[in-house]
């Protein structure tokens, strides 16, 4: 093996690099750190805009210049993304207490996406930003080497507030995502302080402060208050926001979206609907968002009689108006394992990242306190021996021993006398001095009691907290209201109920005209096409075509095109079998009744809601025996005494009681009438058309050119049991085309 190089088994070396890539990307890369709730790329966007002095009060400066610093210095990774973290940072919609002041286009609810490039932007920290780095110099935090070893960065920022909680965090790593919602910064704060005071708060009691997620666009937090809880208890759960809105006149005016929900989307949703014929109650919509109102959607109904409760449920159900959200708190702990925490932990980390945070500022403050206290006793003896001091300056060549062995002071007090001027050992005074050194006196005996007590340390945790929250907190933007879960209305009940009469040509060709006073026989056709059956109910009533097989199939009817042109071929909306052409077409409510039947005699009755099916390759309903066809449906009269009128292809006639047919879902159905099998097979003699009347109406008969009305008197000769042969009708009509009912 050459020297330098290290042989493994594949199986090893890849687990390794796995493992090492994952743990790469959960800790550096996707998840935050509890103690200031940033991932590694923000942590290092702030630092980097400090160190380039680009605080709250400064002047912004290009925003390529500080993704420069951040990429060059700190994150070796590609600018843009750098970029797009920043202005995640910068979005008020985005972040609920945003860290940076951008000035020029950052992205809008609408698209989030279309923010200027770098060099166009000019960007500062926000003055809640600088929460996270005020105590940066005190000694508050860990640093390590960069990427290269050039520089220094902190290892975590002293955030003086739970950052994890007031912005909340999303991320995907590996095995493992996040997803923290933002908070109010007054609530957290009041259950942080409770926390202090009782260290083993329940979630309920914390839940007295924190009511929920509170988003940056506002909006209603609908989820259930038990069901808050128990997201809180487990770390886990789910949350439900749904948008504002309020009538104006006889308007619908929608003032707040739920987070991350862009108008334009909501618009478009509700649009398609309209399009498709979803939407009738709805006439316009619009967006009159401006820079005072950033957003206002405007919806109009078409009358004052719709529901618009009902109508906005409808949208909550089917657009983003309502929309769920996905909560996990997992988080990287103070021990650096990422985990899912439950709001109790969360709470206690931070709190003990921000105990230890100000216990290291107090004792990095009592160090410089103590060491300042030492200079100033050695500026007290310099200056009760200035005129020997200064003659051992002149004199020696060394003189630092020697101030060190006469007058008894220490290295650091000799290197403080001889880095002062003349001038300024010339205007000490004594009273001075001793002034200062009263006040660090004071001030060091402070410090060692509030570190010397647990209790003193949570005071003045309290009192920062309080002083911040007073500072940067702000109402709550997040009604939380419990409500039901939204449903859509049925696709029938937004549908207009106008009367429709559907077509269906000779070649499978459908369409839909308005109204019931349509002549379809007078509608235009495709050469070589004509009418075939025809059905009238309502547009948002479902259409049922059967096919040569038996087989059904249903479209709404308000789907169909037109009567105005030639219609569409079914084919091109279904599946049905290869060589099968369609029988017939049936409409109306779903338990009207209609006579299913084959030219071999045998017929069922069936509801029309059997018939029903969303499956392209349609349903089974009637069984087709051996070299039959099927004939077109007909309605069943709501009398109970209706008859059925069956007539063959030789003349003959049977009037049975209609009653005598089964009531099935799907089948053959018994013999109406009788035909003898020899014949039959022979398609010497089939059931060439039928009917079903009420008693009192007429039966027309068609042959040829010719036709015979028969009244209800006249109908008692072709009157006769189910199954019969029929009686024949006169000679002129026994070459029947089809019946008809007056």
């Amino acid at each position: 093996m050459a020297e330098g190089f290290e042989r493994l088994p594949l199986k090893t070396f890849t687990e390794r690099a796995y493992l090492e890539y994952s743990m790469y990307v959960i800790l550096d890369r996707a998840l935050p750190h509890v103690g200031d709730g940033l991932k590694p790329v923000q942590r290092r966007i702030v630092y980097a805009m400090s160190e380039l002095g680009l605080g709250s009060l400064s002047k912004p400066k290009k925003s390529a210049r500080t993704i420069g610093d951040v990429i060059g210095k700190f994150h070796p990774h590609g600018d843009v993304a750098c970029y797009e973290a920043m202005v995640h940072m910068a979005q008020d919609f985005a972040y609920r207490y945003p860290l940076i002041d951008g000035q020029g286009n950052w992205g809008s609810t609408d698209d989030p996406k279309s923010f200027a490039a770098m060099r166009y932007t000019e960007a500062r920290l926000t003055a809640y930003a600088g929460l996270l780095l005020t105590e940066l110099a005190h000694g508050t935090v860990e640093w390590a080497p960069n990427f290269d070893g050039t520089l220094s960065e902190p290892v975590l920022l002293p955030a003086r507030l739970p950052n994890i909680l007031l912005n909340g965090s999303s991320g995907i790593a590996v095995g493992m995502s996040t997803d923290i919602p933002p908070h109010n910064l007054r609530e957290v704060t009041a259950a942080c302080i409770h926390l202090l005071r009782k260290p083993r708060a329940t979630v309920a009691e914390l839940c007295v402060h924190i009511q929920g997620p509170d988003f940056p666009t506002g909006a209603e937090l609908v989820t259930p208050r038990a069901e808050i809880l128990q997201m809180y208890e487990t770390g886990n759960g789910s949350l439900r926001a749904r948008a504002t809105w309020e009538r104006e006149g006889g308007e619908i005016v929608i003032t707040a979206l739920p987070f991350q929900v862009s108008g334009g989307r909501v618009l478009e949703q509700i649009a398609a609907q309209m399009h498709a014929k979803k939407l009738p109650m709805v006439e316009d919509l619009r967006d009159e968002s401006d820079h005072e109102n950033p957003t206002r959607l405007v919806i109009t109904p078409r009358s004052n009689r719709v529901d618009v409760e009902r109508l906005m449920q409808h949208l909550f159900a089917t657009t983003d108006l309502e929309r769920p959200y996905r909560v996990n708190l997992n988080v990287i702990g103070l021990d650096g394992r990422p985990g899912v925490r439950g709001l109790p932990e969360l709470l206690g980390q931070w709190l003990e990242f921000r105990t230890a945070t100000v216990r290291r500022r107090l004792e990095h403050r009592l160090r410089k306190v103590e060491e300042r206290l030492q200079v100033l006793e050695g500026f007290l003896i310099a200056f009760l021996h200035l005129d020997a001091v200064i003659a051992i300056i002149r004199s020696e060549d060394r003189p630092k021993p020697v101030l060190m062995e006469r007058f008894g002071l220490t290295d650091i007090q000799v290197e403080a006398i001889l880095e002062l001027k003349l001038r300024h050992l010339a205007r000490l005074e004594e009273i001075k001095i001793r002034t200062e050194q009263d006040e660090l006196a004071a001030e060091r005996k402070s410090l060692a009691k509030t570190l010397g007590s647990k209790a003193q340390l949570n005071r003045l945790i309290r009192m920062e907290l309080l002083a911040d929250a007073e500072q940067h907190g702000d109402e709550r933007r997040t009604t939380l209201i419990e409500r039901e879960a939204a449903q859509a209305i049925d696709e029938t009940a937004l549908i207009a109920s106008e009367p429709v009469t559907v077509v269906l040509s000779k070649r499978g060709w459908a369409r839909a005209a308005k109204g019931h006073d349509v002549d379809p026989a007078s509608l235009t056709y495709r050469s070589g096409d004509g009418l075939y059956a025809m059905a009238r109910g309502r547009s948002n009533q479902l259409a049922v075509f059967l096919d040569s097989t038996g087989r059904t199939y249903s479209l709404s009817a308000h789907l169909l095109p037109s009567a105005r042109g030639p219609g569409e071929p079914l084919s091109g909306r279904l599946n049905p079998p290869d060589g099968a052409s369609f029988a017939g077409v049936l409409i109306g409510e779903p338990k009207d009744r209609w006579v299913l039947a084959t030219d071999a005699g045998y017929g069922f009755i069936v509801k029309l809601e059997d018939l029903y099916t969303r499956n392209r390759a349609g349903k089974s309903a009637l069984t087709v025996p051996k070299g039959a066809s099927v004939l077109t449906p007909v309605p069943v009269p709501s009398e109970d005494d209706a008859l059925l009128a069956a007539a063959t292809n030789r003349g003959r006639l049977l009037i049975m009681p209609l009653a005598g047919l089964p009531e099935l879902a799907r089948g053959k159905g018994l013999r109406m009438l009788g035909i003898p099998a020899a014949r039959f097979k022979a398609r010497e003699e089939f059931v060439a058309a039928f009917a079903a009347l009420s008693p009192q109406a007429r039966l027309v008969i068609y042959s040829g050119q010719r036709k015979m009305s028969l009244k209800p008197s006249d109908l008692k000769a072709y009157r006769g049991e189910r199954g019969r042969r029929g009686a024949l009708l006169p000679r002129g009509l026994r070459n029947v085309d089809r019946l008809a009912v007056e």
